[in-house]
């Protein structure tokens, strides 16, 4: 808004100017951190902690194994699939120092979806832990992708107990399956092969070269990369430091439960806590709800990111009352709407209240914030500072104060575009090229604080994570026996949302069952349908398209 009416909400010297410093890259974020708190903790998991003067020495290695052991250039893009291991910053952070783009993936996807992610970014090599070692297999032989280091879970554990582990989680709990990648090389042989060979500095990346690639899906259900640049990620860091501002340099400890290939933990936890030389405590398994309540009472911790079904799922277990939180400073949720409920819980549990904010992956991601000194349940808050935001109608016309509106936002922290796709970097801008429309409703109250009214989009939201309906749709309807189907978004107690399918079938011995299969072989788990409804026929418009507001609420 023009007036910017939430400007008095800022805490005492915020302004809206950016200071960017010596900052024109993520690299410059890291190496300022490496070098200030070289003696810090910087990563913690599994019983393993190393310094930010141990992850300096660590990513170089890792760097000179890909400038010296591979054909990839500066520019080429390297697929990362693994879930929150210290493996990932080193891996991330030492291919980002090879003047390499990081394409952020999902190690749960199915081979359909690694198979479009990996083609459409043009990924050269790929870092996978092994546990999906099978499905990567699989996938190689139809991607461009020329080199594999795979990981295990134990990696960067001690030599004995890294051995014990890796056979335990291999052979006895058989969690890694059997497969065979022509080529791979080890994660532990690539860092040994690293060490004996030099890191050659000078691929610094500049302002607006392209850090990180981020997929998101689309109305179309076709993922699209948000081409995030080096200024975009480090700006939205910097807007961060308006709730992170209070954090005592090279002190904080915080616990990352939200996978880091995720934007909202990529940015705020591994960039936002690192410009700070904080502590974060990666949790692998964050479904592990005692396993994880164990962690945190092992800690000492100040900050804690997570998002609705995290705080409910932990808040349900009997030994998380028991948990010191005294230390506790701030609790901040993204990713899915926050429950009242949820928000009155934690704080009467924690003493310690949530800020709930709002982003999306083209945005680095953060837009908005609730500021911890002034929080409003079921608000977004107000917009991070150097972040203009209006409200507009159909026809793009701002809205005044009050009234809903698409949400649309103006700022350094908005992506490039989206990779390869002219067309619909231009669908998702404002006609007159300036502002990213996010697809929500929303009002601007009068007191400057945000809040979300409905979602434009068709989008579905499982436990943080976007499910778009014609993914859901296109894959259902590989099934021989379904003419056509719906997905829409109900409620769920546990994920916010779920996934539930209107089907039509041409045969009436299929099953609920059945379909429920059909899209586990081709679906990441969060976007399988946990509802099955068969119709005789689907309300359409008179072109026939299926009209999916119809059926929500059936």
């Amino acid at each position: 808004m023009v007036d910017k009416i939430w400007l008095d909400k800022y805490p005492e010297g915020v302004t809206q100017d950016l200071q960017y410093g010596d900052y024109e890259s993520v690299l410059d974020v890291f190496d300022n951190a490496c070098k200030k708190y070289a003696d810090r903790p910087a990563f913690h998991n599994m019983g393993v902690t190393i310094t930010y003067g141990e992850l300096d020495k660590l990513s170089a290695d890792f760097a000179a194994y890909l400038q010296n052991h591979t054909t990839l250039v500066k520019g080429d893009r390297i697929a990362v699939q693994m879930p929150n291991l210290i493996q990932y910053p080193i891996v991330v952070f030492g291919a980002m120092r090879a003047g390499l783009v990081v394409v952020n993936t999902n190690p749960l996807y199915t081979t359909r979806e690694m198979e479009h992610q990996f083609n459409d970014a043009g990924c050269k090599a790929l870092v996978a832990l092994a546990n999906f070692g099978d499905s990567v297999a699989d996938v190689l032989p139809k991607t461009g992708i020329k080199h594999v280091i795979i990981t295990q879970v134990a990696d960067m554990q001690p030599t004995l107990k890294r051995v014990l582990m890796n056979f335990v989680i291999k052979h006895i709990k058989k969690m890694v399956p059997d497969f065979t990648i022509k080529g791979a090389v080890s994660f532990t042989s690539a860092m040994a092969k690293g060490g004996a060979a030099n890191f050659k500095s000078g691929s610094e990346p500049k302002a607006d070269d392209i850090a990180v690639l981020q997929y998101t899906g689309g109305t179309t259900g076709v993922a699209k990369g948000a081409m995030l640049t080096h200024k975009n990620l480090v700006s939205n860091m910097l807007q961060m430091d308006f709730i992170l501002r209070t954090l005592r340099p090279g002190q904080e400890v915080a616990i990352t439960p939200l996978p880091l290939y995720h934007i909202f933990s990529f940015t705020v936890n591994c960039l936002g806590m690192m410009s700070h030389g904080a502590c974060n405590v990666l949790i692998t398994n964050p479904r592990d709800i005692p396993g994880f309540v164990k962690e945190l009472s092992s800690h000492r911790f100040t900050v804690f990111t997570g998002l609705n079904t995290l705080f409910v799922a932990l808040m349900n277990n009997p030994d998380f009352k028991s948990i010191d939180f005294s230390s506790l400073k701030i609790t901040i949720a993204g990713g899915m709407a926050l429950q009242k409920a949820a928000a009155d819980k934690w704080e009467a549990m924690t003493g310690n209240r949530i800020a709930e904010g709002f982003g999306m992956t083209e945005t680095s991601p953060v837009v908005c914030v609730n500021p911890p000194h002034a929080i409003q349940v079921g608000t977004i808050g107000i917009p991070v500072p150097g972040t203009d935001i209006k409200i507009v109608d159909e026809d793009e016309n701002e809205v005044p104060v009050g009234e809903s509106g698409e949400l649309c936002v103006r700022g350094p922290q908005v992506m490039k575009g989206y990779w390869q796709r002219d067309e619909a970097t231009k669908e998702t801008m404002t006609k007159d090229g300036e502002w990213l429309k996010t697809g929500d409703v929303a009002l601007l109250q009068e007191d400057g604080f945000l809040r979300i009214v409905d979602r434009k989009k068709d989008m579905i939201l499982v436990s943080g994570f976007n499910v778009y309906p014609n993914e859901v749709e296109d894959v259902a309807c590989t099934h021989p026996a379904i003419v056509e189907c719906a997905a829409v978004g109900v409620p769920d107690d546990k994920s916010g949302e779920a996934v539930k399918l209107f089907v039509v079938r041409s045969d009436d011995g299929l099953t609920k069952e059945q379909v429920i299969a059909h899209c586990k072989e081709n679906l990441t788990g969060y976007k399988v349908p946990k509802f099955v409804d068969f119709r005789n026929d689907l309300p359409k418009t008179n072109v026939g398209k299926i009209l999916r507001r119809e059926l929500r609420g059936q």
